[in-house]
């Protein structure tokens, strides 16, 4: 039998082998807690976090009004770190709320996926 942490993880090496950041076109990638959710703009080549946002401190709103704000904020520091373009990388989550929020956020803030 295979828990849900398992079945996450099988998801996410299916992902990560078939999508991989450059320097030019870093990897948006999402990780969802409970409570929070964080966003890092990642350089396979180098292995170099280039930008990061997470929902700490921001508290109004539902989890997923809230997911959207930090996709807007993700996308302001990566443009301030000279990133127009990413490879979107939902982590072995399902593209439904929370993540999908973030990544309409960061489409809204003008970040090209």
């Amino acid at each position: 039998m295979v828990n849900k942490l398992q079945r996450r993880q099988r998801i996410k090496a299916r992902i990560r082998g078939k999508i991989s950041g450059s320097a030019a076109r870093p990897r948006m990638t999402v990780f969802r807690s409970n409570k929070q959710i964080y966003v890092q703009f990642v350089d396979d080549t180098t292995g170099h976090t280039l930008a990061s946002a997470s929902s700490k401190g921001i508290t109004e709103g539902t989890k997923c009004e809230i997911s959207e704000k930090v996709g807007e904020l993700a996308a302001k520091k990566a443009m301030e770190a000279g990133i127009t373009t990413v490879v979107f990388d939902r982590n072995g989550y399902l593209y439904h709320g929370r993540v999908k929020s973030v990544a309409d956020g960061a489409r809204k803030a003008g970040l090209k996926f």
